[in-house]
């Protein structure tokens, strides 16, 4: 079979217009580029030749690197990782070369070659240099026989077991610490999940139990993953991996500290700008959503409710369109001078709002719709509709007494399922089976032209393709032929991006955390949406994408700060929603903290609408506060149901009038108080449990220890002078051996070299008579 031995492909784009006369200003500016593209390329040593790619004016670059450069870019990488205190592996010195490398450390150890600045030694070719800025893309071709095996691994009995090392040695370390990351939160969703079912059946929504137990899962969770990722470093070598980070090509040097910093902080108010507006928007059509789907009643009234969602899907797709392109400006703007700190301040920035946007909608309708939304309700029927619209009768619903028959007990839940079940279930379809349709789409729609351009010989595109397949027939062959078609469908495929795999991880975790207390089944919905999730994410990958750049590092990066903040927020919310809507629950809480704490006056003051006793509650303020209490637990869905004996039970006692409207005002304060309290709570829980982890998985791991002391007796090997990663090579060997190679691989050209079709595939370039013939189209 057909498969020449290539590092990486680079996509290469001619002519980005369809003007004739800008088409020949590219093409001759194209042609010096490209030219002194294969020229750098050979001069530092590596094998590289053009082909025709996917459309006219688009070339890939195919690059291999010799054994012998390769060699030089090992001991001069771990002479830096030595020297950085990286931990280190001696490099094979005998006369059978260099000692077998894994699939990813050679992509990326010529990808870094390639694409770093020349102040890190590499030749500063990449999609960011402005000096390059016809090179689209630099990317590695996938392994289609592991892909094969690694998508069928995943059975129904090992779909739970992620094989790290081999992720790890076809796609690097950031992939393997996603996959690690998956595997890890999946296994610990199992309590959750089993918490969920026995509350869900036997405790009910609110229950205090099961709301302080997640708090403290996430808690543990996060803490526990905080310690296992150092210990991955170990395990993969990378551990202080941002100490030999390569700089961007975009980065601005000399430029001082305080002047990055200056910019950092100008960033704020922005993102803040847009957080508000966004807000805002959110918070305006979900009262349009709440008016027109309760006092609506004018004709198209099925039609006319599903105006709040296409507003939705219009306007919110939109702005955050719009906002992510400008914190890409902004994140630009601040010249990070490492990629690993640049990805972490976009990430944040896009994190930021994207959560806003998910757990929006559920904040508005806990703290919102179910405290005042009767009395929204009235007040919008008393004030506005029967003023302003008496001309329109029917059209509008202006019974107050219905407002409390309208108003959905169930919202909350609904919301949740739609959360944790609904949008899994489109997400799981968009990554995987979206993909094949828009493909076959396409597909039809290339064959369609195809067909129109047949008969029409002035067509570009079919004249293009049809030179193509002649040339490839001659001068490589049909295997040639079908290796390039397959490279190039490969390339139509778009480029694998992390962000978008942890932040659906994340998001997730933040529904259970924050809100899994109003439905405790959504747990058990994680679960079984992640053992999907662990599958669909390899498919994804091997199928729907390019085969990412593998990339060293030790951290999930700024993800576990998301989740750091997302199980202070958990300890916030539950408390506030067991306070408002758990029928007894903060009730026997602060029963409770009154038999252990001496201070009961303190809690009598706080908490003064009620005075606590063993037994329950006795009115201590007004009764009012009780009956705003009571309206808030059956507006949550969490009280008795509504029938004909008792039509009002579903809403309690009305919590419109001036006493329990003031009432639940007042409950809403305090809840925050409760809020305020949990989060100093978490704080010392988090505390104890961080240290605890510290202790049992870090201190006394044997593992740890174990690998600190074969670390420590490399390099101590390394400093008396033994072989290894400091032994003969400096700069100017690595520059001699390169020349050396070239020289070599030039005799070897003028002499004849090899016939076999793998080495004509190197001796041929097809990339200069594209660009010519493109400049005799135009």
């Amino acid at each position: 079979m057909f498969a020449p031995d290539v590092d990486l492909v680079i996509a290469f784009r001619v002519s980005k217009t369809k003007t004739t006369r800008t088409r020949r200003e590219e093409g001759r500016k194209a042609e010096k580029q490209y030219n002194r593209l294969i020229e750098a390329l050979t001069y530092a040593g590596l094998k590289a030749v053009g082909r025709r790619g996917e459309s006219l004016g688009h070339l890939l670059v195919f690059v291999t690197c010799p054994d012998e450069v390769l060699k030089n870019l090992v001991v001069r990488e771990r002479r830096s990782d030595f020297l950085s205190g990286l931990p280190v592996s001696p490099v094979a010195t005998s006369s059978a070369g260099l000692e077998p490398l894994s699939p990813s450390d050679r992509i990326r150890l010529v990808h870094a070659y390639i694409s770093s600045t020349p102040a890190d030694g590499g030749l500063g070719i990449s999609p960011d240099a402005a000096e390059w800025d016809l090179v689209e893309s630099i990317a590695p071709l996938h392994n289609r026989d592991f892909n094969e095996q690694w998508v069928k691994v995943w059975t129904l009995r090992n779909i739970a077991s992620v094989q790290l090392d081999k992720i790890r040695e076809q796609f690097g370390e950031a992939v393997a610490y996603y996959f690690a990351f998956l595997s890890s939160y999946t296994m610990f969703l199992a309590f959750p999940a089993a918490l969920g079912v026995f509350a869900h059946f036997f405790l009910g929504p609110y229950h205090p139990a099961y709301s302080v137990l997640v708090a403290i899962w996430c808690t543990v969770f996060v803490e526990w993953w905080r310690v296992h990722e150092r210990i991955l470093a170990l395990r993969f070598g990378t551990r202080n991996a941002f100490r030999v980070e390569r700089r961007r090509a975009q980065y601005t040097p000399n430029m001082p500290w305080y002047q990055r910093e200056i910019r950092i902080l100008l960033t704020l108010p922005v993102i803040g700008l847009f957080g508000f507006l966004l807000t805002s928007l959110l918070t305006a059509m979900f009262v349009f959503e709440a008016f027109i789907t309760h006092l609506y009643e004018g004709p198209g009234k099925s039609i006319v409710g599903f105006s709040p969602t296409i507003l939705f899907i219009i306007f919110v797709p939109r702005f955050l369109a719009v906002y992510n392109y400008l914190a890409v400006l902004l994140t630009k703007w601040e010249n990070h001078s490492h990629q690993s700190t640049y990805a972490a301040s976009l990430t944040l920035k896009t994190f930021a709002l994207g959560a806003l946007v998910s757990y929006s909608g559920l904040a508005l309708s806990a703290f919102v719709y179910v405290p005042f939304g009767e009395g929204l309700m009235n007040f919008v029927q008393q004030r506005w509709l029967k003023h302003r619209v008496v001309t329109h009768v029917g059209v509008w619903d202006v019974d107050t007494g219905s407002a409390r028959k309208k108003l959905n007990p169930g919202r909350l839940r609904d919301q949740m399922f739609a959360m944790t079940v609904t949008n899994q279930i489109i997400g799981t379809f968009t990554e995987v089976g979206l993909p094949f349709v828009l493909r076959a789409v396409e597909s039809f729609r290339t064959k369609k032209a195809s067909n129109g351009s047949r008969s029409l010989n002035s067509s570009p595109d079919g004249l293009k393709k049809k030179v193509v397949f002649e040339d490839e027939q001659e001068k490589g062959g049909l295997e040639e032929r079908i290796y390039l078609e397959r490279v190039r469908t490969e390339f139509k495929l778009p480029e694998y991006d992390l962000f978008a795999d942890y932040n659906e991880m994340v998001v997730q975790f933040g529904h259970v955390a924050l809100w899994s207390t109003i439905w405790p089944l959504a747990g058990v919905m994680a679960l079984i949406n992640n053992i999907v999730e662990l599958r669909s994410d390899a498919f994804k990958i091997t199928v729907h994408h390019r085969r990412p750049v593998p990339v060293r590092t030790d951290t999930i990066g700024p993800w576990l700060e998301a989740l750091t903040i997302l199980t202070w927020l958990s300890a916030l919310t539950n408390s506030a929603l067991v306070y408002l809507f758990s029928p007894t629950g903060f009730t026997k809480v602060l029963c409770l903290a009154r038999s252990v704490i001496p201070f009961n006056s303190f809690l009598n003051t706080v908490f003064n609408a009620t005075t606590l006793t063993q037994e329950g509650i006795s009115t201590h303020a007004a009764r009012v506060s009780l009956k705003a209490s009571e309206h808030l637990v059956s507006a949550s869905g969490n009280g008795v149901e509504a029938d004909d004996a008792n039509p009002e039970a579903t809403w309690g006692v009305d919590g419109t009038s001036d006493a329990t409207f003031g009432a639940t005002k007042d409950l809403l304060v305090k809840a925050a108080l409760v809020a305020l309290v949990a989060s100093h709570v978490y704080i010392v829980v988090r505390a104890l449990i961080r240290h605890v982890v510290e202790k049992i998985w870090w201190k006394g791991s044997d593992e740890v220890r174990e690998r600190e002391r074969e670390d420590l007796i490399v390099k101590e090997r390394f400093l008396k002078g033994g072989k290894g990663v400091l032994e003969g090579e400096d700069e100017g060997d690595f520059e001699r051996n390169v020349k050396a190679e070239v020289k070599k691989q030039q005799a070897k050209r003028a002499v004849g070299g090899e016939t076999d079709l793998v080495a004509l595939f190197w001796d041929h370039d097809e990339g200069a008579e594209e660009i010519q013939r493109m400049l005799k189209e135009a």
